[in-house]
């Protein structure tokens, strides 16, 4: 048997290559502290976005009931109509811009929506710009699709802050996508409406696509949220990119969409039919009844993120070699530890080994978080009070 299976060693894609990469070890220590906790020691995990919120109540009790209705067969390939009239008349009252409901297609997450689109925009081999700090999981995208990344460097100085120039001097006769993200993972920054609109305007003029990953949009603190959609003046070349992971505490549902122009849509839904085939009937009831219903449950999330993000905030300024920047979204705060003479790598490691804490290196968001660790608010205070004692433990001289 052994030397049966010997014979097809290495005998895999090229894609699988492309995949096996340096950015599974800025997992380690996450992996790490995951197996200690299964082992039942008292490990405290804030390297994780997976939120620690129950789904709504009344969201599931719809998945349920659709269930019982026999939802469960074949989909629409874009998505059911009543979901996708749903995300439509949101995009419309957001964006101030018509959205009709076969400009949108739905996916199983964001992460496939994203590897829909790019599928669908970019050869292998040409070139997409995009911000870092960037989202780890973009990566692997980039890879499986064999696409060029170029990066541009948001302002660490400056809270991460998006500089249009900064994208301009990225963009090469070769790049076919700008991709951005607002507000973003791991920094929390959002782009403002008139770079947004300078920006969609110059990519337009250069015949480059758009694409835009907004799924923290409904976490934001310190003002709303301003979509491409809404800012472009024109939507020929935009697209983005929204679902529920993280707004409604439904990751493991696994649902997100697409907003772009139909004929996109069309070229989307072709790509679509020949790798997911639809997504599950009573996912999309359960997600059409949350978006209807969640003003409430919204505005509690948001408030429960904040109490967390000032926090976790204020911790981290009164331990002596720590700092960071508030962010006005998402559910991240990024802490620099150079003053401590050690890198993010290297703090991760040792905070895990000496306290049983884990929080993701930076570096595997971009160069310019080296000296950073990311840390999740996807726990209670409960949780992360002991967690920053221990961090304060490890840090005191």
């Amino acid at each position: 048997m052994n030397a049966q299976s010997s014979l097809f060693d290495g005998d895999f894609s090229a894609l699988t290559r492309r995949l096996q990469d340096d950015a599974a070890g800025v997992w380690a220590v996450h992996d790490r502290a995951c197996e200690r906790f299964e082992a039942g020691e008292e490990v405290y995990l804030l390297s994780v976005g997976d939120p620690d919120l129950a789904t709504p109540p009344r969201v599931v009790q719809a998945g349920i009931d659709a269930l019982h209705k026999g939802r469960t067969h074949y989909a629409p390939g874009r998505g059911e109509r009543h979901l996708r009239e749903t995300i439509a008349g949101i995009e419309t009252r957001a964006s101030g811009k018509p959205c009709d409901p076969d400009e949108v297609v739905v996916f199983p997450g964001a992460t496939n929506a994203i590897y829909s689109v790019l599928a669908c925009l970019v050869d292998p081999g040409d070139e997409v710009v995009v911000a870092e700090p960037m989202y780890i999981g973009y990566e692997g995208i980039f890879r499986a699709l064999n696409i060029s990344k170029a990066g541009f460097a948001l302002d660490a100085d400056a809270g991460f802050a998006f500089r249009l120039e900064a994208v301009k001097a990225a963009i090469t006769e070769r790049t076919r996508v700008v991709f951005i993200n607002t507000p973003g993972n791991p920094a929390g920054n959002m782009i403002g409406e008139s770079e947004l609109r300078e920006l969609a305007a110059f990519c337009r003029e250069r015949n480059i696509w758009l694409v835009c990953d907004e799924v923290y949009s409904m976490i934001t603190f310190d003002g709303p949220h301003v979509s491409l959609r809404r800012a472009a003046a024109q939507l020929d070349n935009v697209v983005v990119i929204d679902g529920l992971s993280k707004s409604h505490a439904m990751t493991g549902w696994r649902l997100g969409w697409t907003v772009s122009s139909r004929l996109l849509a069309d070229r989307l839904l072709d790509f679509t039919s020949s790798t997911i085939f639809g997504c599950c009937q009573f996912v999309q009831d359960a997600a059409a009844f949350a978006l209807t219903n969640d003003e409430e449950y919204i505005q509690g999330v948001r408030e429960e993120y904040r109490v967390r993000r000032d926090y976790v905030c204020q911790r981290v300024t009164a331990i002596a070699g720590l700092s960071c920047d508030v962010p006005p979204a998402g559910m991240f705060v990024m802490i620099d530890v150079g003053e401590l003479g050690v890198d993010g790598e290297q703090f991760a490691d040792q905070l895990l080994a000496a306290e049983g804490v884990s929080v993701l290196p930076g570096i595997g968001f971009g160069e310019n978080c080296r000296w950073h660790v990311r840390v999740s608010l996807a726990q209670p205070i409960s949780v992360l009070r002991p967690a920053f004692d221990r961090i304060a433990r490890f840090v005191a001289p």
